[in-house]
């Protein structure tokens, strides 16, 4: 950006401008950056070291998530759903609200829902590529992690549309255009689904996420509505935003990789460290916040306490102190201490299942597909938090091999 400091607020920064420079000299320069008042809008410190975010991520006590954990929450000067929501509450009360929810993250509900990860992701991939060309994300990406979560937490089929429309406007938005009313509008229409799901769950609980959470207690207190539905939001929107902008991004990065796609459809490496690299490279997270409880010295430099301070997984995840050639796109990369699903107490709790996802997605295109490109113009999302494309054509060069498999597996009633 020929020296120009970027304002990180601004979703327009992210969508017109390549940052790698900037990033590389704070990491080599200016670690600890304070991004000054903009506006009516206040200022903030970045970190952009890999070392220094896992530190500030380990450390609740010092950096706290309870007055928002990104920026439009942090600089409006905290979250309402503080205490309640697992994102957005610390100490204690978090660690029992993380105990109840891992109760719907069992090993046996895991592994049900990752059969239907299998069977959904390789029945809408084979079928694209059969088809010969799609819209990737709209068409694959933007359906299996929104199925996923769902089942998860006990949507039903009927309203996972609506959902998916909303989730994609929370927290960014497709058009240029997008207001921060539309966000807030999406936010309020996710939360009142779920209330409304809430109370049908306390008259009839299920085996899903929803009926844990509403017929939970925390110290002999049931989860209030509001703990319900807020938890409910959290986990719709972690479900579906990393898994489904990772997965298009790596489709994109493959095609304009030969080399690399080459040596994950001949079996040349495995799929998990196939899976970590593309969530390095996507990172499609750009950043967490926290605001500090006291006063911290860090690189020589006081942040105060109430001061805001944003962790840039954009940044940390091309640390040249952590990872080798970090600009290499490696499917073979290990070890890779990547940030994409955060990092402590804070630890994404969805981590497994959009790994799963990614894997299938990898998979399945693995086995039907001898390659692809891109076939129209990308188009790309527009946030300061998230990253990553929401429209991208892709021509499929069909594996005529793998899809007779599949099918005569499908006809069989086995597994393909």
């Amino acid at each position: 950006m020929n020296g120009e400091i970027p304002d990180l607020a601004d979703p327009r920064t992210f969508a017109e401008h390549d940052l790698g420079d900037f990033w590389r000299r704070l990491r080599a320069e200016e670690p600890l950056h304070w991004q000054p008042p903009r506006g009516d809008r206040s200022g903030f410190w970045v970190l952009s070291r890999h070392a220094d975010i896992m530190a500030v991520y380990r450390d609740d006590e010092q950096f706290s998530s309870e007055r928002g954990n990104v920026l439009v929450t942090l600089l409006a000067g905290g979250d309402s759903a503080a205490g309640r929501m697992l994102a957005v509450t610390d100490g204690p009360r978090h660690q029992k609200l993380r105990k109840v929810l891992l109760k719907a993250f069992s090993p046996r509900a895991l592994s049900r829902i990752s059969e239907r990860v299998r069977d959904n992701t390789r029945r809408l991939v084979s079928a694209a590529v059969e088809g010969g060309e799609c819209d990737f994300a709209a068409e694959i990406a933007s359906r299996i992690p929104m199925a996923t979560i769902s089942d998860l937490l006990g949507v039903p089929e009927s309203d996972r549309d609506f959902l998916l429309q909303q989730t994609k406007s929370a927290l960014s938005s497709d058009d240029a255009d997008g207001t921060d009313l539309d966000s807030v509008l999406a936010r309020n229409e996710i939360l009142l689904y779920f209330g409304e799901q809430c109370e049908q769950r306390r008259r009839n609980p299920g085996d899903d996420v929803i009926s844990v959470l509403a017929t939970s207690s925390i110290d002999g207190e049931p989860l209030s509505e509001d703990d319900v539905v807020l938890n409910c939001y959290s986990l719709i929107i972690g479900g579906d935003e990393t898994s489904r902008l990772t997965m298009i991004d790596a489709v994109r990065t493959f095609a304009d990789r030969e080399d690399q796609w080459r040596r994950v459809k001949d079996h040349q490496v495995d799929l998990d460290p196939v899976v970590d690299e593309v969530l390095r490279w996507a990172s499609p997270t750009m950043h967490f916040g926290r605001r500090a409880v006291r006063d911290v010295e860090l690189h020589g430099r006081t942040i105060r306490a109430g001061d805001v301070v944003t962790l840039w997984h954009s940044s940390a995840n091309r640390d040249e102190r952590v990872f080798a050639e970090p600009e290499v796109f490696d499917v073979a990369r290990s070890p890779n201490k990547h940030l994409a699903f955060g990092y402590g107490p804070h630890y994404c709790l969805g981590a497994y299942l959009a790994k799963v996802e990614v894997a299938e997605v990898l998979s399945a295109l693995r086995d039907f597909a001898t390659g692809f490109e891109l076939a129209g113009p990308v188009q790309r999302i527009h946030s300061n938090f998230l990253t990553g494309i929401s429209s991208l054509p892709v021509r499929f060069a069909p594996d005529a091999a793998g899809l007779e498999r599949h099918r005569a597996a499908r006809s069989a009633g086995v597994d393909g």
